[in-house]
């Protein structure tokens, strides 16, 4: 297993407009010089967490998954990232993974958030995603997800990282500065958190907060409340140590 490189863009995002955010999206993926193995992009980058998925929803075969594509295969990274789809007739909030030769994989978010009626526009996902890169095994969720350490537990090692792309408040950034940590001692994995900032349409402030946090949940990046773009790497070493001189997982639940 190599050492792993990733790029976080913690950014605003323009309300419920695609082009814009593309646009602005392209312009920061393409100042990214560093090599780098992994893209991430906060849920929802094409719109923001709106609940007009019927307006503004779009196919597997639409133009930002288009783009995505073309941008993968440009900076030759893997890429990942949330938007509306629309498919077999219902609507989800659904991440997709893109690799450079045009492979694409997705995750539809477990966990709707109720509280903005999230579960009255979206179908929930029923199935967990893991995808490898460097010969990590990386699990991808969304947001409201973090919340339920059952759905995210990490059985058996099934996997070394996993992402949380996120449209998380301001108001309830202790929540998601707490929980990112516990995932990662719990699971004994590197845990990526990348939320935007800005505010959205319904006057919602977001502080980003993205943070990458090792498997004995010491921090290795913060982000604190403006537009950036980090790129860091992951050590294989660490995380193998980690395991093997304190292995909490082998007297884990089932």
């Amino acid at each position: 297993m190599q050492d792993l490189t990733l790029s976080v863009i913690q950014t605003d995002l323009f309300w419920e407009n695609n082009h814009a955010n593309l646009t602005m999206l392209e312009y920061k993926i393409d100042s990214i010089t560093e090599p780098t193995d992994l893209i991430i992009l906060p849920e929802m980058f094409t719109t923001g967490f709106t609940m007009r998925a019927q307006d503004l929803a779009e196919t597997m075969e639409g133009p930002s998954i288009l783009w995505m594509k073309k941008k993968s295969l440009e900076k030759k990274t893997d890429l990942i990232g949330s938007l509306i789809i629309a498919d077999k007739g219902k609507y989800y909030n659904r991440l997709l993974w893109i690799k450079p030769d045009g492979k694409m994989y997705f995750y539809d978010k477990r966990h709707l958030f109720r509280m903005a009626g999230e579960d009255k526009v979206y179908t929930a996902g029923n199935r967990k995603l893991t995808v490898e890169l460097n010969g990590w095994k990386i699990r991808p969720f969304i947001c409201y997800d973090l919340r339920f350490p059952v759905w995210t537990r990490n059985y058996g090692n099934e996997y070394h990282a996993a992402v949380f792309i996120a449209n998380w408040p301001e108001k309830r950034s202790f929540h998601w500065k707490t929980l990112l940590p516990a995932r990662a001692i719990e699971n004994q994995a590197y845990i990526i958190g990348v939320n935007r900032v800005g505010e959205d349409g319904h006057g919602i402030s977001h502080s980003g907060d993205s943070a990458v946090f090792d498997p004995a949940g010491q921090t290795v990046i913060n982000l604190r409340g403006k537009e950036e773009i980090r790129t860091i790497t992951l050590f294989s070493s660490l995380l193998e140590e980690y395991r093997r001189s304190f292995p909490v997982w082998m007297d884990a639940d089932s």
